[in-house]
């Protein structure tokens, strides 16, 4: 049994999403995820600039309202009429929701950063507001400090929320969210201390938050990270810019919202790290009109199908010495034809450090099984490449979602880590470390089951002559029930009239 899962019981902010949620009523999960998300937004922003209010207040010196006190300490300044505290009085009006909507367009004035980012559809008609108010009650009456920093926990929620949504939301959640086992996989075996960091399909800015935790986990520094990014759905990129304000992250995500390969927002950013989910077997991207673009290196990938015109672009990015941990569908691993020429000469190219077959179930999105690749400009294995079979690993948290525990993500980047080491890595059934000869031998075929081969059984120690004699002996008296049981059968339907 694993011994933590990283969704369960999460605490305060579990309860939190929970009592929102019952307000939810007949309302999509898609539209009320803007609506919670928007307010534990507003919510974090006002408590932080209401914590700094009360220092400049103490200070005596009528700095209070000026707003150069708290742009300089990272804070957003807050407008009276949309601190929470006006907005919470408002809370039992017919007018709360334009009071809301006053609210976050005063605050974009306030602040370019958050400028055409904040959603300002609460006074919609078909928003019911008895139940918009109760939401702002429950936020309201939330004793934050009694649990610990009240931004910290508020951070946290707008993270549960995110992937409370993905679970609701299904099939759609794969524009905005990637699991956060998956995520802090490819963070560990990254280790993005410090430089830039790229998402080019950023979606809700996951692997943006987990990078800065693993920083803060390591004594680091935030600000020791760039962090670049890209999101082609304008709503996505909207929750994106809240994540990383929720969680003091500075990043530039491009103008707006845009498409990826047609409207590259970093064209000269060579990044350190790159961490992407992109869309699987994504077939309409347009490829037929960027068949001379000069990221593709290794080949025109087909029309369609995206998933090495995604690669490509992502080590185009690379600095030369850049890391890349990317999730594609098990697909991309044995695709012949143009997807095999190009997967061919990436390999050729030494580039593939390790592929790691993933466990299904753990999309909320889709079953599409997944691997996890890891593309090095600078291996310290030259001409290697790790295979790990992980797909035993895991715990079926409900009856449709698996997560990875601690210890399953530690035993892949262990290995992983191993392995650049220059450690025995070697586990029948799991993992192998493959030359390019071997690589070569199976066609370039990346499928990490060829390699790892198949599980070796425990020896039991009995001898087969003396397991064989049990067995049989076993059979023989399963026959024997069998024919008895065929007998009475036979007799008990004959007694009704029924002869067999």
């Amino acid at each position: 049994m694993a011994d933590k899962i990283n969704t369960a019981d999460l605490g305060f902010e579990k309860e939190i999403f929970k009592a929102a949620d019952k307000l939810r009523g007949n309302i999509d999960a898609a539209e009320y995820k803007n609506i919670v998300l928007g307010l534990i937004f507003l919510k974090y922003i006002s408590d932080a600039f209401e914590e700094r209010y009360q220092e400049l207040l103490e200070d005596g010196d009528g700095f209070e309202e000026d707003r150069d006190e708290y742009i300089a300490d990272n804070i957003f300044f807050v407008p009276e009429k949309a601190r929470w505290a006006y907005i919470a009085k408002q809370a039992t009006t017919p007018e709360i929701g334009q009071v809301i909507d006053n609210a976050m367009v005063a605050i974009e004035e306030e602040n370019d950063r958050l400028r055409g980012v904040l959603p300002k559809n609460f006074a919609r008609p078909e928003l019911d507001k008895r139940r918009l108010g109760e939401v702002v009650d429950i936020f309201n009456n939330l004793k934050l400090k009694e649990h610990g920093d009240s931004k910290d926990i508020l951070g946290r929620t707008y993270e549960y929320a995110i992937a409370q949504f993905a679970s609701l939301e299904g099939r759609n959640a794969g524009e905005f969210y990637t699991p956060s086992s998956i995520v802090r996989t490819l963070i560990e075996i990254l280790e993005p201390y410090e430089g830039r960091v790229y998402d080019p399909c950023c979606g809700a800015g996951g692997m943006f938050v987990q990078s800065a935790k693993f920083v803060e986990k390591h004594q680091g520094r935030i600000d020791a990270l760039s962090v670049y990014g890209q999101e082609a759905n304008a709503n996505t990129w909207k929750l994106a810019q809240m994540n990383l304000a929720i969680h003091g992250i500075e990043g530039n995500l491009g103008q707006g919202a845009a498409d990826t390969f047609f409207n590259d927002q970093h064209k000269s950013m060579r990044a350190d790290y790159i961490l992407a989910n992109p869309p699987f077997n994504m077939s309409d991207w347009g490829g037929d009109k960027l068949e001379e673009d000069a990221r593709w290196q290794y080949g025109t990938p087909p029309q369609g199908n995206a998933n090495y015109a995604w690669m490509q672009h992502m080590i185009y990015h690379l600095s030369p010495k850049g890391k890349l941990g990317v999730v594609l569908a098990n697909g991309s691993l044995s695709a012949s034809g143009q997807e095999g020429k190009i997967r061919e000469e990436i390999i050729r190219n030494d580039l593939v450090e390790a592929v790691i077959a993933m466990p299904d179930k753990l999309f909320y999105s889709t079953g599409i099984p997944v691997s996890l690749w890891i593309i090095n400009k600078d291996k310290k294995q030259k001409g290697k490449t790790i295979f790990f079979d992980a797909r035993s690993l895991g715990t079926m948290v409900t009856r449709a979602h698996r997560e990875l525990s601690e210890d399953d993500i530690e035993k892949i980047s262990s290995a992983y880590d191993k392995f650049v080491d220059g450690d025995e890595v070697e586990l029948q059934g799991s993992i192998h470390v493959a030359d390019l000869e071997e690589i070569k031998g199976n066609n370039f075929v990346l499928t990490p089951g060829r390699y790892v081969g198949i599980e070796e059984e425990e020896d039991d120690g009995v001898p087969f002559e003396e397991k064989m004699e049990t067995l049989t002996s076993e059979l023989s008296d399963l026959l024997k029930e069998s024919h008895r049981l065929e007998e009475e059968i036979r007799k008990q339907l004959g007694g009704i009239g029924f002869g067999v």
